[in-house]
């Protein structure tokens, strides 16, 4: 894009928006429905703006040694920031990113295309369904990203989905997810409990006045069959422009308290959010 013009157009799930970054010549915010997505900077590809992302990318840089290539399934495309990232952080890594919006894919492919050389195979389908016909074994990493509106689908929140996951990971995977909650944290604390049934080893990275629940915001999980580097995690969260804290251990657990596993006949979407927790302008 060399006009530094928004762009709108409608999109199968809403009206989506791609604005210009005034400060960084090639930046772009997209939004749906008025509500922030994503954000890339074509030149600079592993700048990371939106603080989740910046978490998401933090647990990315800690799961395997620095720069060696990863195989990572995105459930949840965006405008493609995290694949760029990876391609930028890890060259030769090879991604598929599942999206069922086709038409916000094919708006981002066309303006903000990605960078040349990233092995990253697009996917038009519901990421569920595309998750259970995955072959075993088959990705290093999981990032699960998925927003329908300004909420986690229902379907990516049961035991059910988290066991296909588990699945689809190699025995020393890393699961990553990206959710919002409040207190008392309802949500928050059952899909804990959901990846606690398949997986050993579990964290969370939140600001501290989300968990204090002063306000309702994102929380990244972490979960694998292995020890985490929760202190190299946690010195990059506490270092952020907006540092985080990392829960794991006994205090997450504390946390999760009582919480059950969800079966996929009881899941719920993640809460709607209030009004402006995530707006602009």
């Amino acid at each position: 894009m060399n006009e530094q013009i928004p762009v709108t157009r409608a999109v199968d799930h809403g009206t989506a928006k791609l604005m210009p970054d005034v400060d960084r010549e090639r930046a772009w915010l997209l939004t749906v429905d008025g509500a922030p997505q994503s954000y890339v900077d074509l030149d600079e590809p592993a700048h990371l703006e939106f603080e989740y992302a910046r978490r998401l990318g933090h647990a990315l840089d800690t799961v395997a040694r620095p720069g060696s290539p990863l195989d990572v399934l995105h459930l949840g495309g965006g405008a493609l920031t995290l694949p760029r990232y990876v391609a930028a952080t890890r060259p030769g890594s090879r991604q598929d990113v599942v999206e069922a919006d086709r038409g916000l894919l094919e708006l981002v492919v066309a303006h903000l295309p990605l960078p040349d050389g990233a092995d990253v195979s697009l996917h038009i389908a519901d990421a569920r369904a595309w998750l259970e016909a995955a072959p075993d074994d088959s990705a290093d990493v999981l990032i699960a990203d998925v927003f329908g509106g300004s909420r986690v689908p229902a379907h990516l929140t049961s035991l059910g989905y988290v066991r296909e996951a588990e699945r689809v990971l190699r025995p020393g995977g890393v699961y990553l997810a990206n959710l919002a909650d409040a207190a008392p944290f309802a949500f928050l604390r059952s899909q804990l409990a959901t990846l606690a049934v398949a997986f050993e080893e579990i964290a969370l990275i939140a600001e501290p006045a989300v968990l204090r629940g002063r306000r309702f915001g994102n929380a990244v999980l972490i979960a694998a069959h292995r020890p985490l580097d929760v202190a190299a995690l946690t010195r990059r969260t506490a270092s952020d422009a907006f540092p985080a804290r990392v829960e794991h251990g006994a205090a997450l657990k504390e946390f999760t308290g009582g919480a059950e596993p969800v079966r996929d006949d009881e899941a719920v979407p993640s809460p709607e959010p209030p009004d402006g927790a995530f707006g602009i302008g």
